[in-house]
């Protein structure tokens, strides 16, 4: 037991084994400047004969820090102008909403005096009080026309009105181009029959049916306005035309016309210019009514159950029904007896 207990590293015959000579001769005859080598250090080793260099001052290690490629956005300005803006566009919802609720308030008073006085009383064509011919028509679009549509009711009153106009100095037209020229008389009397027959039932046959459309929602009236307002837009392209002998100043009559006389001719191109620009924005409103009436909800049943239910309220209808039943069942019981 002593054996095991005793150690065998203190035995001082060992030999130590860096002092072997095959590990000496390795050392000895290395690169110089190996024994100094400590590979658990920064340093490198150096080679014999040169001096070490002079150590570089420390840097202070200190976490990355990432620099970003753009400045963050300043938050201030943007937000003051939105809020600035924000602002802006209440008060001008505010506005509107005060305008509507006047407008309203106007139309609520103006109701109820005409409840008060008994009805409502016709205002158009606008005529003195001395007049002998009393107005025909109430005409308010404030009044009558829901706020949507006012503008479009507004634009085709305008137009109906330049409609007239058109007419007017077309019958001037005609009569310059008489002046002139004899034989033209056929033409001047016709423009005056086209402003006399056209000005009064092109307000009644398209205007009005499109105002009371506007108005009650009424299929019925819109295929009305359609209907004539079709036939009114061919008359525009007829009369923008200018056949000769139709007592229209248009293209054709003022290029005739202007052989005669230069003044007369110049006069008759810008009726001609009149009736096309009066052709184009009769096509552009029928488009802008026809979208509108689409919105609307109206149909072609709707028109038909409209038309019969006014027909069935007429008192002249119901009168004539009835007698016409009247009739019938007295012829039925004397053929019977």
């Amino acid at each position: 037991m002593s054996d095991f207990d005793s150690n065998p590293f203190a035995d001082p015959d060992l030999s130590n084994p860096f002092q072997d000579s095959s590990v000496t001769q390795v050392r000895q005859t290395g690169p110089p400047g190996l024994e100094e080598y400590n590979p658990f250090t920064d340093a490198k080793p150096m080679p014999a004969g040169m001096a070490p260099k002079t150590a570089a001052p420390t840097i202070s290690a200190q976490p990355a820090i990432m620099k970003p490629t753009e400045e963050p956005p300043a938050y201030s300005q943007p937000q003051s102008q939105q809020q600035t803006r924000a602002a802006a566009e209440l008060l001008r919802r505010q506005e509107e909403l005060e305008r509507k609720a006047a407008e309203l308030d106007r139309r609520e008073r103006e109701m109820q005096s005409i409840s008060a006085s008994g009805g409502r009383k016709n205002n158009w064509p606008p005529l003195p009080e001395n007049f002998p011919m009393a107005p025909c028509f109430y005409h308010d679009i404030t009044v009558d026309i829901p706020v949507e549509f006012q503008k479009t009711v507004k634009i085709m009153y305008y137009l109906w009105m330049f409609h007239t106009v058109t007419l007017l100095a077309n019958m001037i037209g005609c009569l310059a181009w008489f002046c002139v020229e004899s034989s033209r008389g056929v033409d001047f009397g016709l423009s005056i029959l086209w402003f006399m027959l056209f000005t009064p039932c092109s307000f009644v046959c398209w205007y009005r049916p499109l105002y009371g459309a506007f108005r009650s929602d009424s299929s019925f009236r819109f295929f009305i306005f359609f209907f004539v307002y079709i036939c009114q837009f061919g008359i525009y392209v007829l009369q923008c035309i200018g056949i000769t002998g139709w007592g229209a100043s248009g293209w054709i009559s003022a290029l005739t016309g202007l052989n005669h006389s230069i003044p007369v001719g110049i006069i008759m191109i810008l009726i001609a210019a009149l009736f096309t620009s009066l052709a184009v924005m009769s096509l552009i409103m029928f488009k802008k009514v026809h979208a509108m009436y689409r919105t609307t909800g109206a149909s072609f049943e709707k028109a038909q159950q409209e038309f019969a239910t006014g027909v069935m309220s007429n008192k002249t209808v119901q009168t004539a029904t009835a007698n016409a039943a009247s009739r019938a069942a007295q012829g039925t019981l004397k053929e019977q007896i």
